[in-house]
């Protein structure tokens, strides 16, 4: 028996795929230095530890399709904060993490083998969740020597044809730290209307943005381009609730959200505990997020710092989220990651990381490049710079 042709096509996670050579190296006593996944070692907000320290409910059972209605308001409450007042429970999708709400705003807006435009590097998952859906996502390169930021608009547009449905981004932008500027995004939305395509815009790190930048959500035009803009979002990096699975798509589109709910329905619910627990964000202090977002912008100055002053090595200064992309002085980093965990060590201790060639659809593109993750504390990204270092030297 033949498995599908599909099955074959979905390649394997750049940031997960070399996991059993960690293992491994953790069985041997080796200490791994894990820079290769965004999962935020900051703990949770304690309001809501506490709903799972006190829970008292007897029977787990099913959420409503379209969100549990506590976290839905929840939700809301959090968006007209944000300055969005117009967005209402009726507006929003839960979604099982950012990656249900990506593949349903892929089906929502296409049709098998249409396409969407996409800016490389880009969140790797995005091919494994268009390519289950017989969708064709169609790279338009950006560049390290300019922050990653996007190219003009005639370029863009050269990318357009007749299965173009619309345009996904990521903003601030996993994996290259990129914060879009608002003449870009203008841009954006300027060539969407003149088009007719739709804007997919996954907007999970919007707290994290530094150097005083302010982040531009597309929710912004929501009142100009009101059929055609999608936000994407979760709860995974803001309240460090990766575990928890909870995303969410917002659109004032009605048929959109009248569609994906069916398809909510279709897999019945998000979990229950998950979003009474999340639902307490209302009750997360604004210290929270402004501790947060000083921490991950002081990791981010220490990973700028040392990794610059490592000879070879090229990087951009990371303006949001908590990674960056960097060039290194391999011609494989593939094999030079995969190296770090079964050959190297210093004092029994190695780093891992993410080959950057899987945040890649065009040929041969981010074969030296690596994507690094600062989720953990200071003293440690210290110690796993030095390891790197030490690593191409070695190389």
């Amino acid at each position: 028996m033949n498995l599908s042709h599909r099955l074959s096509t979905i390649p394997a996670s750049p940031i997960r795929k070399l996991i059993p050579f960690a293992e491994q190296a953790k069985k041997q006593g080796v200490t791994v230095y894990r820079l290769n996944i965004g999962d935020p070692d900051i703990k949770t907000p304690e309001v809501m530890l506490t709903v799972l320290r006190q829970w008292d409910i007897s029977t787990i059972s099913y959420a409503q399709s379209k969100g549990d209605p506590e976290f839905l308001s929840a939700l809301a409450w959090y968006y007209q904060r944000c300055g969005y007042p117009f967005i209402t429970e009726h507006h929003i999708q839960v979604t099982s993490g950012g990656s249900e709400a990506i593949g349903m705003a892929m089906v929502a807006v296409c049709n098998p083998g249409d396409s969407l435009l996409v800016f490389e590097p880009f969140y790797a998952n995005y091919q494994s969740i268009a390519l289950l859906y017989d969708v064709r996502l169609v790279p338009i390169q950006t560049s390290l020597k300019n922050g990653f930021h996007l190219p003009d608009r005639s370029t863009i547009e050269r990318y357009i044809d007749e299965t173009t449905k619309g345009i996904l981004l990521c903003n601030p932008n996993n994996p290259t730290g990129t914060v879009y500027r608002k003449d870009e995004l203008t841009m954006l939305v300027s060539l969407a209307k003149d088009r007719d395509l739709f804007l997919l815009s996954d907007e999970v790190y919007r707290e994290f943005v530094y150097d005083g930048r302010t982040h531009v959500s597309l929710l912004s035009y929501a009142n100009e381009l009101p059929e055609q803009i999608i936000v994407l979002d979760s709860v995974s990096k803001r309240y460090s609730l990766c575990g928890a699975r909870l995303g969410a798509l917002i659109s004032i589109n009605k048929e959109l959200l009248d569609g994906v709910l069916r398809i909510a329905q279709g897999r019945l619910s998000s979990g229950f505990v998950d979003q009474k627990m999340a639902a307490k964000l209302v009750n997360v202090p604004d210290s929270y997020m402004q501790r947060v977002r000083e921490e991950y912008e002081q990791r981010r100055n220490v990973v700028y710092e040392g990794l610059r002053s490592i000879n070879g090595v090229g990087i951009h200064k990371p303006e949001g989220a908590f990674y960056t992309v960097v060039s290194l002085p391999v011609e494989n980093a593939e094999m030079f990651c995969q190296w770090l965990l079964t050959d190297f060590r210093l004092e029994q201790e190695t780093v891992m990381l993410a080959p950057a060639n899987g945040f890649y659809l065009s040929e041969g593109k981010g074969k030296n490049e690596v994507r690094l993750a600062y989720v953990l504390e200071i003293p440690k990204l210290k110690r796993a710079i030095q390891i790197l270092a030490k690593a191409l030297d070695a190389w």
